[in-house]
Protein backbone atom coordinates (compact mmCIF):
# COMPACT_ATOMS: atom_id res chain seq x y z
CA UNK A 1 0.00 0.00 0.00
CA UNK A 2 1.18 3.32 -0.62
CA UNK A 3 0.12 6.76 1.01
CA UNK A 4 0.93 10.26 1.63
CA UNK A 5 1.12 9.96 5.63
CA UNK A 6 1.10 6.49 7.62
CA UNK A 7 -0.34 7.32 10.77
CA UNK A 8 0.48 4.10 14.24
CA UNK A 9 -2.17 4.75 16.44
CA UNK A 10 -6.00 5.05 16.53
CA UNK A 11 -6.45 7.00 19.53
CA UNK A 12 -7.14 10.93 19.81
CA UNK A 13 -3.94 12.33 18.45
CA UNK A 14 -4.11 9.61 15.76
CA UNK A 15 -7.56 9.73 14.51
CA UNK A 16 -7.76 14.07 14.58
CA UNK A 17 -4.31 13.98 12.42
CA UNK A 18 -5.91 11.79 9.79
CA UNK A 19 -9.08 13.49 9.85
CA UNK A 20 -7.47 16.64 9.12
CA UNK A 21 -5.53 15.83 6.32
CA UNK A 22 -7.41 13.97 4.73
CA UNK A 23 -10.57 16.93 4.62
CA UNK A 24 -7.19 18.33 2.73
CA UNK A 25 -7.26 16.00 0.03
CA UNK A 26 -4.08 14.31 1.54
CA UNK A 27 -4.30 10.46 1.57
CA UNK A 28 -3.99 9.10 4.86
CA UNK A 29 -4.03 5.37 5.85
CA UNK A 30 -4.35 5.18 10.16
CA UNK A 31 -3.09 1.79 11.45
CA UNK A 32 -5.08 0.89 14.87
CA UNK A 33 -3.91 -2.40 16.42
CA UNK A 34 -7.44 -2.84 17.71
CA UNK A 35 -10.55 -4.24 16.16
CA UNK A 36 -12.58 -1.49 18.07
CA UNK A 37 -12.13 0.90 20.36
CA UNK A 38 -14.07 -0.46 23.17
CA UNK A 39 -11.41 -0.29 26.44
CA UNK A 40 -12.39 0.92 29.64
CA UNK A 41 -10.49 3.54 32.10
CA UNK A 42 -8.93 5.73 29.46
CA UNK A 43 -8.91 9.23 29.22
CA UNK A 44 -12.55 10.69 28.74
CA UNK A 45 -11.92 14.41 29.56
CA UNK A 46 -12.59 17.06 26.68
CA UNK A 47 -11.60 20.43 26.92
CA UNK A 48 -13.53 23.65 25.72
CA UNK A 49 -10.76 24.47 23.73
CA UNK A 50 -11.09 20.73 21.97
CA UNK A 51 -15.20 21.50 22.20
CA UNK A 52 -14.47 24.63 20.14
CA UNK A 53 -11.93 23.07 17.60
CA UNK A 54 -14.98 20.50 16.74
CA UNK A 55 -16.84 23.41 16.20
CA UNK A 56 -15.20 24.24 13.71
CA UNK A 57 -15.14 20.70 11.88
CA UNK A 58 -18.71 20.81 12.32
CA UNK A 59 -19.08 17.69 15.00
CA UNK A 60 -19.71 20.07 17.80
CA UNK A 61 -23.54 18.87 17.41
CA UNK A 62 -23.26 15.21 16.54
CA UNK A 63 -21.02 15.37 19.58
CA UNK A 64 -23.78 16.95 22.07
CA UNK A 65 -25.69 13.63 20.82
CA UNK A 66 -23.46 11.17 22.59
CA UNK A 67 -23.99 10.21 26.31
CA UNK A 68 -22.03 12.46 28.20
CA UNK A 69 -21.92 14.87 31.30
CA UNK A 70 -20.70 18.69 31.78
CA UNK A 71 -18.71 19.80 34.51
CA UNK A 72 -18.29 23.16 35.08
CA UNK A 73 -16.44 23.71 38.98
CA UNK A 74 -14.47 21.15 39.99
CA UNK A 75 -13.69 21.02 43.97
CA UNK A 76 -12.07 19.06 46.37
CA UNK A 77 -12.81 17.68 49.75
CA UNK A 78 -10.57 17.77 52.66
CA UNK A 79 -11.30 15.17 54.89
CA UNK A 80 -9.39 16.79 58.13
CA UNK A 81 -11.74 19.80 57.99
CA UNK A 82 -15.23 17.86 56.23
CA UNK A 83 -15.31 21.07 54.03
CA UNK A 84 -15.23 21.01 49.97
CA UNK A 85 -12.71 23.96 48.50
CA UNK A 86 -13.28 25.18 44.89
CA UNK A 87 -10.61 25.66 42.87
CA UNK A 88 -11.63 25.87 39.25
CA UNK A 89 -14.61 27.72 37.63
CA UNK A 90 -15.13 27.36 33.91
CA UNK A 91 -17.67 29.58 33.79
CA UNK A 92 -15.34 31.96 33.67
CA UNK A 93 -13.65 31.46 30.52
CA UNK A 94 -14.89 33.52 27.69
CA UNK A 95 -15.17 30.32 25.21
CA UNK A 96 -18.35 29.07 23.39
CA UNK A 97 -18.17 25.71 26.01
CA UNK A 98 -17.42 27.00 29.32
CA UNK A 99 -17.31 23.74 30.64
CA UNK A 100 -15.12 20.09 30.33
CA UNK A 101 -16.97 17.12 28.66
CA UNK A 102 -16.73 13.59 30.02
CA UNK A 103 -17.92 10.74 28.00
CA UNK A 104 -17.01 7.15 26.43
CA UNK A 105 -13.62 7.69 24.57
CA UNK A 106 -15.12 5.05 22.26
CA UNK A 107 -18.04 7.18 21.44
CA UNK A 108 -15.83 10.19 21.09
CA UNK A 109 -13.20 7.82 18.49
CA UNK A 110 -16.18 6.34 16.66
CA UNK A 111 -17.35 10.08 15.82
CA UNK A 112 -14.16 11.08 14.86
CA UNK A 113 -13.51 7.59 12.88
CA UNK A 114 -16.90 8.34 11.07
CA UNK A 115 -16.11 11.73 9.88
CA UNK A 116 -13.23 10.84 8.73
CA UNK A 117 -14.07 7.61 6.85
CA UNK A 118 -16.70 10.36 4.66
CA UNK A 119 -13.23 11.25 2.73
CA UNK A 120 -11.94 8.70 0.11
CA UNK A 121 -8.33 10.00 0.96
CA UNK A 122 -8.55 7.91 4.55
CA UNK A 123 -8.33 4.77 5.24
CA UNK A 124 -8.41 3.03 9.33
CA UNK A 125 -6.69 -0.26 9.28
CA UNK A 126 -8.17 -2.18 12.25
CA UNK A 127 -6.32 -5.22 14.50
CA UNK A 128 -3.24 -4.10 12.12
CA UNK A 129 -0.03 -4.71 14.47
CA UNK A 130 2.70 -2.63 13.51
CA UNK A 131 6.16 -4.82 13.54
CA UNK A 132 8.99 -2.33 12.03
CA UNK A 133 9.62 0.10 9.67
CA UNK A 134 10.34 0.91 6.20
CA UNK A 135 13.72 2.88 5.67
CA UNK A 136 14.76 4.67 2.20
CA UNK A 137 18.55 4.36 2.48
CA UNK A 138 20.06 4.17 5.81
CA UNK A 139 18.32 6.22 7.77
CA UNK A 140 14.94 7.77 6.21
CA UNK A 141 12.02 6.12 7.04
CA UNK A 142 9.43 5.22 4.33
CA UNK A 143 6.54 3.70 5.85
CA UNK A 144 5.92 0.69 8.29
CA UNK A 145 5.69 -3.08 8.31
CA UNK A 146 2.58 -4.36 9.79
CA UNK A 147 0.63 -7.88 10.51
CA UNK A 148 -2.95 -8.16 10.39
CA UNK A 149 -6.05 -11.03 9.66
CA UNK A 150 -4.93 -11.12 6.21
CA UNK A 151 -1.07 -11.47 6.63
CA UNK A 152 1.84 -9.32 6.25
CA UNK A 153 1.07 -5.68 5.02
CA UNK A 154 4.08 -2.98 3.86
CA UNK A 155 2.58 0.76 3.86
CA UNK A 156 5.11 2.68 2.27
CA UNK A 157 4.37 6.77 2.96
CA UNK A 158 5.92 9.81 2.52
CA UNK A 159 5.82 10.58 6.08
CA UNK A 160 5.13 8.29 9.28
CA UNK A 161 3.53 9.61 12.40
CA UNK A 162 4.07 7.42 15.80
CA UNK A 163 0.64 8.59 17.76
CA UNK A 164 0.62 5.04 19.50
CA UNK A 165 0.66 6.11 23.08
CA UNK A 166 3.19 6.28 26.05
CA UNK A 167 4.43 3.05 24.87
CA UNK A 168 4.82 4.16 21.53
CA UNK A 169 6.02 1.01 18.97
CA UNK A 170 7.23 3.44 16.91
CA UNK A 171 9.62 5.13 19.21
CA UNK A 172 10.75 1.94 20.50
CA UNK A 173 11.30 1.04 16.85
CA UNK A 174 13.73 3.83 16.33
CA UNK A 175 15.35 3.37 19.38
CA UNK A 176 13.74 6.82 21.57
CA UNK A 177 14.20 7.47 25.02
CA UNK A 178 12.36 9.89 26.54
CA UNK A 179 13.41 11.54 29.77
CA UNK A 180 11.61 10.72 32.88
CA UNK A 181 10.81 13.17 35.60
CA UNK A 182 8.95 11.10 37.91
CA UNK A 183 5.51 10.78 39.86
CA UNK A 184 4.99 10.13 43.64
CA UNK A 185 1.36 7.98 42.29
CA UNK A 186 0.18 5.29 40.32
CA UNK A 187 -3.73 4.87 39.83
CA UNK A 188 -6.01 2.26 40.69
CA UNK A 189 -9.64 2.87 38.32
CA UNK A 190 -12.35 0.95 39.48
CA UNK A 191 -16.25 1.64 38.71
CA UNK A 192 -19.11 2.39 41.61
CA UNK A 193 -22.74 3.09 41.40
CA UNK A 194 -24.04 6.87 41.69
CA UNK A 195 -26.71 7.83 43.68
CA UNK A 196 -28.88 10.96 42.90
CA UNK A 197 -27.69 12.65 47.02
CA UNK A 198 -23.87 12.03 46.18
CA UNK A 199 -24.40 15.00 44.16
CA UNK A 200 -22.68 15.57 40.60
CA UNK A 201 -19.89 16.83 38.52
CA UNK A 202 -15.64 15.87 38.89
CA UNK A 203 -15.20 15.60 42.73
CA UNK A 204 -11.86 15.13 44.98
CA UNK A 205 -11.86 14.11 48.32
CA UNK A 206 -8.57 13.69 50.32
CA UNK A 207 -7.25 12.37 53.69
CA UNK A 208 -4.29 11.18 55.26
CA UNK A 209 -2.82 8.36 52.99
CA UNK A 210 -5.88 8.76 50.88
CA UNK A 211 -6.69 10.54 47.39
CA UNK A 212 -10.03 9.48 45.88
CA UNK A 213 -11.04 11.74 42.44
CA UNK A 214 -14.67 10.65 41.43
CA UNK A 215 -15.69 11.77 37.71
CA UNK A 216 -19.27 11.80 37.37
CA UNK A 217 -20.54 9.58 34.24
CA UNK A 218 -24.39 9.40 35.04
CA UNK A 219 -25.31 6.36 36.81
CA UNK A 220 -21.69 5.76 37.75
CA UNK A 221 -19.18 7.31 38.84
CA UNK A 222 -15.40 6.42 37.35
CA UNK A 223 -12.80 6.53 40.33
CA UNK A 224 -9.34 7.09 40.39
CA UNK A 225 -8.00 5.84 43.72
CA UNK A 226 -3.84 7.25 43.90
CA UNK A 227 -1.43 4.96 45.51
CA UNK A 228 2.31 5.60 46.04
CA UNK A 229 4.06 4.93 43.46
CA UNK A 230 5.27 1.60 42.89
CA UNK A 231 2.53 1.09 45.53
CA UNK A 232 0.32 -2.04 43.53
CA UNK A 233 1.56 -5.02 45.34
CA UNK A 234 1.37 -3.34 48.52
CA UNK A 235 -2.41 -2.42 48.23
CA UNK A 236 -2.99 -6.30 47.20
CA UNK A 237 -1.21 -8.00 49.66
CA UNK A 238 -3.46 -5.84 52.52
CA UNK A 239 -6.23 -7.14 50.88
CA UNK A 240 -9.88 -5.85 49.21
CA UNK A 241 -11.21 -5.32 53.09
CA UNK A 242 -8.94 -2.94 53.95
CA UNK A 243 -9.00 -0.93 50.73
CA UNK A 244 -12.37 -0.90 50.48
CA UNK A 245 -12.48 0.31 54.67
CA UNK A 246 -10.06 3.11 53.42
CA UNK A 247 -12.31 4.58 50.71
CA UNK A 248 -15.48 4.26 53.35
CA UNK A 249 -13.46 5.96 56.05
CA UNK A 250 -12.57 8.82 53.45
CA UNK A 251 -16.01 9.10 51.54
CA UNK A 252 -18.28 7.72 54.09
CA UNK A 253 -21.26 7.78 51.53
CA UNK A 254 -19.47 5.13 49.43
CA UNK A 255 -19.64 2.57 52.12
CA UNK A 256 -23.19 1.21 51.18
CA UNK A 257 -21.93 0.03 47.47
CA UNK A 258 -18.35 -0.86 48.09
CA UNK A 259 -19.20 -4.50 47.68
CA UNK A 260 -19.14 -3.63 44.10
CA UNK A 261 -15.60 -3.69 44.15
CA UNK A 262 -15.80 -7.48 44.34
CA UNK A 263 -12.35 -8.84 43.15
CA UNK A 264 -9.09 -7.12 41.81
CA UNK A 265 -10.28 -7.55 38.18
CA UNK A 266 -12.82 -5.01 39.05
CA UNK A 267 -10.12 -2.62 38.67
CA UNK A 268 -7.49 -1.17 36.48
CA UNK A 269 -3.98 0.12 37.09
CA UNK A 270 -2.52 2.86 35.30
CA UNK A 271 1.19 3.55 35.88
CA UNK A 272 1.67 7.48 36.06
CA UNK A 273 4.67 8.47 33.92
CA UNK A 274 5.43 11.80 33.12
CA UNK A 275 8.08 12.24 30.01
CA UNK A 276 9.17 13.78 26.47
CA UNK A 277 11.66 13.07 24.14
CA UNK A 278 14.11 15.57 23.57
CA UNK A 279 13.20 15.45 19.70
CA UNK A 280 10.43 14.07 17.93
CA UNK A 281 11.39 13.78 14.64
CA UNK A 282 13.75 12.74 11.94
CA UNK A 283 13.74 11.73 8.25
CA UNK A 284 10.39 10.75 7.41
CA UNK A 285 9.05 10.10 10.70
CA UNK A 286 7.26 11.85 13.29
CA UNK A 287 5.77 11.56 16.77
CA UNK A 288 3.39 13.32 18.32
CA UNK A 289 1.02 12.98 21.31
CA UNK A 290 1.77 10.66 24.79
CA UNK A 291 4.07 8.89 22.37
CA UNK A 292 6.17 12.36 21.96
CA UNK A 293 5.24 13.67 26.10
CA UNK A 294 3.29 11.33 28.90
CA UNK A 295 1.02 13.02 30.93
CA UNK A 296 -0.14 13.04 34.46
CA UNK A 297 -3.85 12.20 34.99
CA UNK A 298 -3.64 15.88 36.50
CA UNK A 299 -6.45 17.85 35.49
CA UNK A 300 -6.72 15.44 32.45
CA UNK A 301 -4.96 17.32 29.86
CA UNK A 302 -3.77 14.36 27.78
CA UNK A 303 -6.37 14.19 25.25
CA UNK A 304 -6.20 17.71 24.58
CA UNK A 305 -2.42 18.34 24.21
CA UNK A 306 -2.59 15.14 21.82
CA UNK A 307 -5.29 16.52 19.52
CA UNK A 308 -3.62 19.99 19.80
CA UNK A 309 -0.53 18.03 19.09
CA UNK A 310 -2.43 16.55 15.90
CA UNK A 311 -3.80 20.19 15.30
CA UNK A 312 -0.76 21.67 14.59
CA UNK A 313 0.70 18.80 12.66
CA UNK A 314 -1.83 19.28 10.21
CA UNK A 315 -1.43 22.96 9.46
CA UNK A 316 2.19 22.99 9.49
CA UNK A 317 2.50 19.30 7.21
CA UNK A 318 -0.52 20.48 5.24
CA UNK A 319 1.83 22.63 2.47
CA UNK A 320 4.46 20.33 1.72
CA UNK A 321 2.26 17.43 1.39
CA UNK A 322 -0.13 19.19 -0.79
CA UNK A 323 2.38 20.45 -2.93
CA UNK A 324 4.30 16.98 -3.00
CA UNK A 325 7.61 18.54 -2.13
CA UNK A 326 9.86 16.74 0.29
CA UNK A 327 9.06 16.88 3.95
CA UNK A 328 12.00 18.77 5.20
CA UNK A 329 13.90 18.62 9.26
CA UNK A 330 12.51 21.80 9.34
CA UNK A 331 9.17 21.34 8.86
CA UNK A 332 8.75 18.47 11.47
CA UNK A 333 11.07 20.53 13.58
CA UNK A 334 8.10 23.42 13.25
CA UNK A 335 5.45 20.92 14.96
CA UNK A 336 8.12 20.00 18.19
CA UNK A 337 8.90 24.26 18.33
CA UNK A 338 4.83 24.98 18.12
CA UNK A 339 4.20 22.65 20.72
CA UNK A 340 7.37 22.59 22.71
CA UNK A 341 5.63 25.62 24.84
CA UNK A 342 2.60 23.80 26.11
CA UNK A 343 3.97 20.37 26.70
CA UNK A 344 6.64 21.80 29.07
CA UNK A 345 4.48 24.06 30.71
CA UNK A 346 2.23 21.80 31.72
CA UNK A 347 4.46 19.57 32.59
CA UNK A 348 6.07 21.64 35.03
CA UNK A 349 2.61 22.44 37.04
CA UNK A 350 1.82 19.14 37.04
CA UNK A 351 4.82 18.12 38.75
CA UNK A 352 4.65 21.32 40.88
CA UNK A 353 0.83 19.69 42.23
CA UNK A 354 1.98 16.47 42.19
CA UNK A 355 4.58 17.56 44.76
CA UNK A 356 2.98 19.76 46.57
CA UNK A 357 -0.84 18.14 46.39
CA UNK A 358 -0.67 14.23 45.93
CA UNK A 359 2.93 13.44 47.25
CA UNK A 360 2.20 15.03 51.03
CA UNK A 361 -1.58 13.20 50.87
CA UNK A 362 -0.02 9.76 50.28
CA UNK A 363 2.40 9.94 52.71
CA UNK A 364 0.12 9.16 55.29
CA UNK A 365 0.70 10.81 58.84
CA UNK A 366 -1.24 14.08 60.04
CA UNK A 367 -4.63 14.59 57.50
CA UNK A 368 -3.51 17.19 54.87
CA UNK A 369 -5.00 20.76 55.20
CA UNK A 370 -5.72 22.59 52.66
CA UNK A 371 -2.57 24.80 50.97
CA UNK A 372 -2.47 28.77 50.77
CA UNK A 373 -3.61 28.64 47.08
CA UNK A 374 -6.13 26.65 47.72
CA UNK A 375 -7.46 28.40 50.54
CA UNK A 376 -7.16 31.69 47.90
CA UNK A 377 -8.75 30.28 45.14
CA UNK A 378 -11.66 29.19 47.52
CA UNK A 379 -11.98 32.69 48.52
CA UNK A 380 -11.56 34.72 45.88
CA UNK A 381 -14.01 33.61 43.15
CA UNK A 382 -12.28 35.46 40.30
CA UNK A 383 -9.07 33.54 41.07
CA UNK A 384 -10.79 30.29 39.89
CA UNK A 385 -10.65 31.45 36.09
CA UNK A 386 -6.98 30.86 36.29
CA UNK A 387 -6.55 27.16 36.55
CA UNK A 388 -9.70 26.83 34.54
CA UNK A 389 -8.25 28.40 31.88
CA UNK A 390 -4.48 26.53 32.22
CA UNK A 391 -6.23 23.34 32.31
CA UNK A 392 -9.25 23.84 29.78
CA UNK A 393 -7.83 26.24 26.90
CA UNK A 394 -4.30 25.59 27.51
CA UNK A 395 -0.93 27.55 27.15
CA UNK A 396 -1.28 27.59 23.02
CA UNK A 397 -4.86 26.08 22.35
CA UNK A 398 -4.61 25.44 18.26
CA UNK A 399 -6.67 26.40 15.25
CA UNK A 400 -7.95 24.65 12.04
CA UNK A 401 -6.31 27.58 9.84
CA UNK A 402 -4.44 30.22 12.37
CA UNK A 403 -1.40 29.57 14.55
Amino acid sequence: METDVCVVGGGPAGLILGLLLARQGIRTVVVEKHSDFLRDFRGDTVHPSTLALLDDLGLGDDLAQLPHRKVDTVGMTYAATGRTYLTSDFTRLRQPHPYVMFLPQWDFLDLIAASAARYPQFTLLRSMTVTGLLRRGPTDVSGVCAIGPDGPLEIHARLTVGADGRTSTVRSLLGWRPKEFGSPMDVLWFRLTRQAADGAGLRTWIGAGMFLVGIDRGHYWQCSWNIPKGGYEAVKAAGLAKLRADIAHLVPHFADRLDEIGCWDDMSMLTVRIDRLRRWHAPGVLVIGDAAHAMSPVGGVGINLAIQDATAAARILAGPLTAGTPISQETLAAVQRRRSLPTVGTQLVQRIMQRGLLRPALAGGRPPTPSLPIRLLHRVPGLRRIPAHFFGVGLRPEHLDRA
